[in-house]
């Protein structure tokens, strides 16, 4: 393994910003100082310029679409504009075809991974009304979590009934992630507007059909059920103020049993965007108001919200043309979701620390992912350069994601992503990938 030194970088780690330079051999970070010399002539120097260096980036939450869905995005294709984008590890959904439900089905994931990731990955484990007992047959110190879908986004992945709930969530092994939703609300204000209006039902009512209500029902039963049975929960993409009262903000992360997270589409995004972008920003759930935005924003700086994912979930453009009730929701983030973030700290929203305690070390707690997510002496050398002066477009001949499509087209960010290590391993500079090699790795748990 090629022996790295960086040069010259602002260290964006646990809190603070600090000048120096770090020396990675075989994969882990070896040396952190001011200043250090290339010891050997077989060092590659690398001068980040003043540049940012932060933690790579680890996204709790994307679906990449193998197997099954493979002409919307594959493991491949969705780990490589992960690099682009600065996520150096993922974890993946399980909503695939056929879904990860039982033990045979995870392990074909992790097989794929190992010869085609370009990213450090892990998979979830779906729950269903009918596969307690696979779900307690899981290893927790491979597997981060057990996925459970209140909403029904995934079909038959909804898991709706109260008993199954209340046995998943008393003996899980691991921490269950929830999808917040309340499918009868959904389905009635649905009707609804089919009287009305037929499948071409106005955007601008997505979320009124996937309305609060909607939301907060679902995240304050789960909430509930929680506290009753002691259960870790972690709840995925808050899209309201209302909810963020269920979180609290007093505790360290570590101390807390119940926790939650934004997405950045939900930071980005609000109601009034929904008259130029239409159906390319149709997400479960669904983006809100403005003031639901900048309270989700307010919520991940107070700590009430914990973790910032991405929520990738590629789809075809012909498929998001379509009409509101067959358009899918879910839109390609992971390639422009730390960009975006670094243009809210360009405009004063939010800081540098708090992306990367949000993005890269409250991931690594919550899950409790081995040796990763900060830069320390003896951790992975997962790292990310940024050039937070260095403007660019977001244009279909930049874009990586196979679907070939960004909600963010046509956008300006300030800030480009101009190195990307994964494992000690340049993969990526200045819009160019390296040569593929397989040098990602499976995720660990530090669990007993």
């Amino acid at each position: 393994m090629m022996k790295i030194l960086i040069k010259n970088a602002r260290i964006v780690n646990e809190g603070s910003i600090i000048e120096g330079d770090v020396f990675i051999e075989n994969g882990i970070i070896a040396e952190i100082a001011d200043s250090i010399s290339a010891k050997s002539p077989d060092v590659n120097i690398i001068d980040a310029e003043g540049n940012y260096l932060l933690p790579g980036i680890i996204d709790d939450q994307v679906h990449f679409r193998e197997p099954g869905l493979t002409h919307k995005e594959t493991i491949e294709t969705g780990s490589k504009a992960a690099i682009a984008g600065g996520i150096t590890s993922f974890i993946e959904m399980p909503n695939t075809q056929p879904q990860t439900t039982t033990l045979e089905k995870l392990q074909e994931k992790f097989d794929i991974a190992k010869n085609s990731s370009y990213a450090n990955y892990s998979f979830m484990f779906g729950g269903t009304n009918d596969n307690l007992e696979e779900i307690l047959k899981v290893d927790p110190k491979i597997t981060p979590a057990i996925k459970l879908f209140l909403g029904s986004s995934t079909g038959n992945m909804l898991v709706d009934d109260p008993k199954v709930l209340e046995q998943i969530f008393t003996k899980s092994p691991l921490m269950i992630a929830v999808h917040c939703e309340d499918e009868a609300t959904i389905k009635r204000n649905l009707e609804e507007n089919i009287a009305k209006y037929g499948d071409d039902i106005p955007m601008e009512l997505h979320p009124k059909i996937r309305s609060e209500e909607a939301c907060y029902l679902s995240s304050s039963r789960a909430v509930a059920l929680a506290k009753k049975t002691g259960a870790r929960l972690h709840v995925f993409h808050l899209s309201t103020a209302k909810e963020l009262s269920l979180f609290d903000n007093k505790k360290p992360l570590k101390d807390k049993k119940i926790t939650a997270e934004v997405c950045v589409h939900h930071l980005w995004f609000n109601d009034s965007d929904y008259q130029k972008k239409g159906t390319f920003i149709k997400w479960n759930p669904a983006i809100k108001t403005k003031k639901d935005q900048e309270a989700l924003l307010q919520g991940l700086i107070d700590n009430h919200i914990d973790v910032i994912a991405t929520d990738h979930a590629p789809h075809t453009k012909e498929e998001k043309k379509n009409v509101y009730t067959q358009a899918p929701s879910g839109g390609p983030l992971v390639q422009h979701a730390l960009p975006a973030m670094l243009q809210l700290y360009h405009q004063e929203k939010i800081s540098l620390e708090k992306i990367v305690e949000k993005m890269c070390h409250n991931p690594a707690i919550l899950f409790q992912i081995e040796k990763r997510g900060f830069i320390r002496e003896g951790y992975k050398a997962d790292l990310v350069i940024v050039d937070l002066n260095s403007p660019w477009a977001v244009q279909p001949s930049n874009i990586v994601y196979k679907c070939g499509w960004s909600p963010f087209d046509g956008v300006t960010f300030k800030s480009r992503v101009t190195h990307t290590f994964v494992n000690g391993r340049l993969v990526y500079k200045n819009f160019k990938f390296l040569p593929f090699a397989p040098g990602a790795e499976q995720l660990t748990f530090d669990r007993k």
